[in-house]
């Protein structure tokens, strides 16, 4: 029997029992669609948290104050202490010790409440300095940002102006913010990002003298400095030049260094666990969905005993069974992966609307499924004919 006539045979079979072979598809199907939607599910959360990290700065270093014990021997979480000064800062940014450090941006911040006429919002403050909006690679939407030796302005947030001035333009308006009055000189463009619990589009920075002064800051402490590395492949280097000089001037180890391939990392390698877990769930749907394979096969097998009997009486040599009935367990894989691609394609489209959140389509591994689906097909095949192949014309043939 040529190929061709085998395909013709598998496919009639087929269509002969339409309903039994979309049921023995629909078990593949679901572990497809599954494993797609799994894979673009953990892609897409890559993608997002990548983008909220770059949204964070360009080649930017994060350096956080290290733990405070307390008298009663309570020792704080990492950023409870005061250990970063604003020399600590300007010893970064000379470049006779730090020639690999870009900029560099103090920080202090505290949470404050803004009053623009008879409107209130509480809000992040930011104190620091004009380099901030470069290190942090944020750019406006409106006005300008602020410069050295001005006080008495802010620059907010998207979020932050619309709440307190709604669709009307912020800038030139007046605000009071922790009792003073300041001038709104310009708006943020948006990030849709967020750092720790705080949304990067609810904030309001001023220069770093006026927020000392408004929150009655005597000391020169900060409770971050943002370091912009001078590219990044000079990232790693720019670190160990900070981490050493810091280690000279403190004498101790009592800050930490963030980077961005750090956050990344850590985030991706939970994303990648889940993305495994589930990615297991959905393979056992594929293996239900094999062994149905099988059993459908095995009942066909039953079926067709006569039919295989009088093809062996007729010449059908045992490697012509087997093919034929491999070939419509093939067909049965292959059919049930485009659908069950089909589907998966379908929700990467659907389910982002529903979820918020992205889910990316991998090319290679919607190929990759197609082709694990008709493994699954021929591999769950194999031994219902080969049960088929062995049968002798004889007692094929006296079956009822």
């Amino acid at each position: 029997m040529k190929w061709r006539d085998t395909f013709t045979s598998g496919l009639e079979a087929i269509r002969a029992h339409r309903l039994r072979s979309v049921l023995t598809m629909l078990g593949i199907v679901i572990g497809i669609s599954s494993v797609i939607l799994t894979v673009g599910l953990g892609l897409g959360a890559q993608d997002k948290v990548a983008s909220q990290i770059d949204a964070l700065g360009s080649n930017l270093l994060i350096i956080s104050p290290g733990s405070d014990t307390s008298s009663s021997g309570v020792r704080g979480g990492f950023g409870s202490a005061s250990t970063l000064t604003l020399t600590d800062a300007t010893s970064v940014s000379d470049s006779s010790v730090a020639p690999d450090v870009a900029a560099v941006a103090p920080v202090v911040s505290s949470q404050t409440a803004m009053v623009a006429g008879t409107t209130n919002w509480t809000s992040s403050l930011v104190g620091t300095s004009p380099s901030w909006l470069s290190v942090r690679n944020r750019t406006l939407a409106a006005g300008r940002f602020f410069s050295s030796g001005e006080t008495d302005v802010v620059v907010l947030g998207p979020d932050t102006a619309s709440e307190l001035f709604g669709r009307r333009p912020a800038v030139g308006q007046a605000v009071t913010v922790a009792g003073r009055p300041v001038t709104v000189i310009g708006v943020l463009a948006t990030t849709g990002a967020s750092s720790s619990s705080a949304s990067d589009d609810d904030v309001a920075v001023m220069p770093l003298s006026t927020v000392r002064s408004l929150t009655g800051a005597a000391s020169a402490s900060v409770s971050t400095i943002y370091v912009q590395a001078a590219s990044e492949d000079l990232l790693s280097a720019a670190y160990q030049e900070i981490d050493a000089l810091l280690r000279m001037l403190h004498g101790d180890t009592d800050f930490s260094i963030a980077t961005q391939e750090s956050l990344l990392e850590t985030a991706n390698a939970t994303n990648e666990t889940l993305t495994i877990l589930l990615g297991g769930v959905a393979a056992i749907s594929l293996l239900v969905g094999g062994i149905g394979v099988m059993n459908i096969m095995l009942v066909a097998v039953t079926e067709r005993v006569r039919e295989i009997g009088l093809r062996k009486a007729l010449g059908a040599t045992p490697s012509a069974i087997r093919r034929q009935f491999l070939v419509e367990a093939g067909v049965l894989g292959a059919c049930g992966g485009v659908l069950g691609a089909a589907l998966g394609i379908a929700g990467a489209f659907v389910l982002p609307g529903l979820l918020g959140q992205p889910v990316s389509v991998s090319v290679p591994a919607v190929a990759a499924a197609i082709g694990v689906s008709l493994a699954i097909g021929i591999g769950f095949g194999v031994y219902p004919a080969t049960r088929a192949a062995r049968l002798t014309p004889i007692d094929a043939l006296r079956s009822e």
